[in-house]
């Protein structure tokens, strides 16, 4: 079986939007606060013949936001983007060499606020191999994918806490062999496996 026969597109499509969405009830960590920074990312759904998978980077240690994590191909709006779309594939095409001939975006996932200070806008997308990458040495150490079934299994789901500028915050995240997936990353593949979930139970 091809792996565009076990995605279902047609309904991952009904579960997103197909324009960009503000927030739903201030979905993330942040606050709902008009200064936050835009942002957008790329949820890479990537065709491949064992099924499924979704890419992601893990960003240099060195890097001012979120140095060393698990990250969606992404980054803030840049005045010349026209729309979250452009900047997210702006976005993988500069992080990993992602070229936008091989992806079709799909729809969109509310906007998830950050306590780090950013609105960031998932933008999920298909992505047919075969592909060629080149991840950015500056930013990028390394890209790598996990099974979509893996993320979208609430076995996978866990909880915990931390302490966040004295107060006791609260997060998801997915280990995966040697992968810790956290944060906004986590918090985005969570709102597509409730937007599905909440799909298959109606």
């Amino acid at each position: 079986m091809l792996a565009a026969e076990i995605v279902d597109i047609v309904h991952l499509r009904s579960v997103l939007y197909p324009v960009a969405v503000g927030p739903i009830d201030v979905v993330g960590d942040g606050v709902g606060d008009e200064e936050l920074i835009p942002a957008s990312v790329l949820f890479p759904i990537v065709l491949r013949e064992s099924g499924p998978s979704v890419l992601f980077t893990q960003r240099t240690a060195h890097l001012k936001d979120h140095p060393g994590q698990i990250s969606f191909p992404g980054g803030r709006v840049e005045p010349e983007d026209s729309s979250p779309a452009h900047t997210a594939l702006r976005e993988a095409a500069e992080e990993i060499g992602l070229s936008s001939a091989h992806v079709e975006i799909l729809g969109y996932l509310p906007e998830y606020h950050t306590v780090t200070g950013f609105r960031i806008t998932p933008v999920v997308a298909i992505v047919t191999p075969p592909f060629d990458l080149s991840p950015a040495p500056g930013e990028v150490a390394e890209v790598f994918e996990v099974p979509l079934a893996f993320l979208m299994d609430p076995a996978n789901h866990q909880q915990h806490s931390l302490n966040y500028r004295g107060e006791l915050r609260h997060y998801y995240a997915m280990p995966f062999q040697d992968y810790f997936i956290w944060g906004a990353t986590a918090g985005i593949i969570l709102m597509l496996f409730k937007a599905l979930s909440a799909e298959h139970n109606s």
